[in-house]
């Protein structure tokens, strides 16, 4: 993972990208805008097989859900054709973290969103993609805090929404739930 400060990025942005004077722009645009997003140089695997040496933009971007701050752990990876092909974007979650599936996330963390199927290089930028996260992100967060420890396991490393079937109740004499006073609803 190479780390490119944005004054940088011209002079190693790889020369088969298509458009680099509107990539090089749109990436100062985000990166002015949202202080933990910086540009990577990595090598990107397709799922055809073929590897290509991409910039993408990985950090965080901060969502409000319940009245409460999240830093999200993001990639949007831009292909040698962007503008003209949408990013492929995923979610990053940490160790600590699980994935939580749903229309706009799949199981493997790539974010799935019309706003990327329905992407038109005229209409559509980078700036408006991440205001699209966030407020998708704010509604149904992709990831979760790990419930147990032992949900280290790669089996336990993803869930969906439908499996979020619980509700953390404090007890009025703040001791913990044991086993005999846990009532099963």
């Amino acid at each position: 993972m190479t780390i490119t400060p944005v004054r940088d990025l011209k002079r190693v942005l790889p020369k088969t990208y298509d458009h680099r004077r509107q990539v090089l722009s749109e990436i100062s645009t985000v990166l002015s805008q949202h202080q933990y997003l910086q540009p990577v140089l990595e090598r990107f695997v397709f799922n055809d097989g073929k590897a290509s040496t991409l910039v993408s933009l990985t950090g965080t971007i901060e969502v409000f859900y319940e009245g409460k701050r999240y830093n999200i752990p993001v990639s949007v990876w831009l292909k040698e054709s962007y503008p003209r092909t949408a990013p492929i974007c995923f979610v990053k979650p940490t160790p600590e973290m699980v994935i939580v599936t749903s229309r706009h996330v799949n199981s493997n963390g790539e974010i799935l969103m019309p706003y990327l199927d329905e992407w038109r290089h005229t209409q559509c930028d980078l700036h408006s993609l991440i205001q699209v996260m966030k407020a998708v992100f704010s509604e149904v967060p992709p990831l979760r805090l790990r419930l147990y420890p032992e949900d280290s396991g790669s089996a336990c490393q993803k869930c969906s929404v439908e499996e979020i079937s619980h509700v953390t109740l404090d007890r009025e004499d703040d001791l913990p739930f044991s086993e005999h006073n846990e009532t099963v609803c």
